[in-house]
């Protein structure tokens, strides 16, 4: 089990939409002591070491941090959050979706990018080198993975995120170099 600590006087950065994506959702409470189900898409949470992450919780970003974690699964582990000592506490959480901070993630280069932190990403035409959009959904349910891109007149164009036509990550500048195939963004 891990355990962690924090400082209470860290500061908190200032967050917008782009700081953070979306790792999971919360579950039901586990047991009467506040520990709950954590059901997540990335586990970035464990390979960094982070001792917080954001809880959307009636639409703010609420910094969260871990008394302690367990994992049950590759996709579940039972969390512990401080301040969170009843199952009561815990049931108010449950529904609410888990967010990480892209800087802690961006400390992670030997990781592969995940599914969910690709989501916020521009794309980038490697023909041009104009945006072509930012990446809403990553669809990974079919043999094709997809793109669904919002262009920037607000259209939503549907890209193979096939390895042949992706150039280079650049998780820096958060942002995906592709080769864009003829046609598909007049669909």
């Amino acid at each position: 089990m891990n355990e962690h600590n924090h400082n209470d006087s860290r500061p908190y950065p200032t967050l917008d939409a782009n700081d953070v994506y979306c790792i999971g959702r919360l579950g039901k409470p586990h047991g009467v002591k506040g520990e709950m189900t954590f059901l997540f898409d990335d586990d970035v949470f464990d390979r960094v070491d982070a001792d917080y992450v954001f809880v959307k919780v009636d639409g703010l970003l609420v910094p969260f941090f871990f008394e302690s974690y367990r994992f049950r699964s590759d996709e579940t582990a039972l969390v512990k959050w401080e301040d969170v000592d009843t199952a009561d506490a815990a049931a108010e959480l449950t529904g609410c979706e888990v967010f990480f901070p892209r800087q802690l993630a961006d400390e992670d280069t030997d990781a592969p990018l995940s599914v969910a932190e690709i989501v916020g990403y521009q794309v980038i035409d490697a023909a041009n080198g104009q945006t072509v959009g930012t990446i809403k959904a990553v669809d990974d349910a079919t043999i094709n993975t997809l793109f669904e891109v919002e262009t920037p007149d607000g259209r939503s164009v549907v890209l193979p995120a096939n390895a042949d036509l992706i150039g280079t990550f650049d998780r820096a500048q958060h942002t995906v170099t592709m080769t864009i195939p003829d046609g598909v963004l007049n669909l």
